[in-house]
């Protein structure tokens, strides 16, 4: 299973803040965090030029927003659309990632309050530090 990676655009911003609402917003309140709208656009527009909508068959599945570094790669934001959740894509997003970034390694942020940690886990990613809301986590280093 193969994703394309495209640059988002502009144009893109309505369908993303879109996802971004519909991914986060349950996630976000969980752990105590009420975001406005204008704090939901500051953070999708925060390295937007770093976001990539993410295809696959030609379906539109959803984004991930990341850099890459000389030896990270730093994976800022990954929304699946719920129609395509729970079908393994953000896992086989994140091990396409992986794939490509051999030898950097790859760190990440996850709520506290949001399922994706486990999943992060079983791809072989550790908790190095946390705060009120988030754990940062990373691969090991190749």
């Amino acid at each position: 299973m193969k994703f394309e990676f495209v640059l988002a655009t502009e144009k893109d911003k309505a369908y993303l803040f879109d996802l971004r609402k519909l991914t986060m917003v349950e996630h976000l309140e969980k752990s105590g965090q009420f975001l406005s709208d204008e704090e939901h656009e500051s953070r999708l527009n925060d390295a937007y030029e770093c976001s990539y909508l993410l295809t696959h068959l030609n379906d539109l599945i959803g984004m991930i927003k990341y850099r890459k570094y000389e030896d990270t790669v730093e994976i800022i934001q990954i929304q699946i659309h719920p129609l395509f959740q729970g079908q393994g894509f953000g896992r086989k997003v994140i091990e396409q990632v992986l794939a490509d970034s051999k030898p950097r390694h790859i760190e990440l942020s996850v709520l506290k309050e949001n399922p994706a940690l486990e999943l992060y886990k079983r791809l072989g990613f550790y908790i190095t530090s946390e705060d009120q809301y988030e754990y940062f986590m990373q691969t090991k280093q190749e």
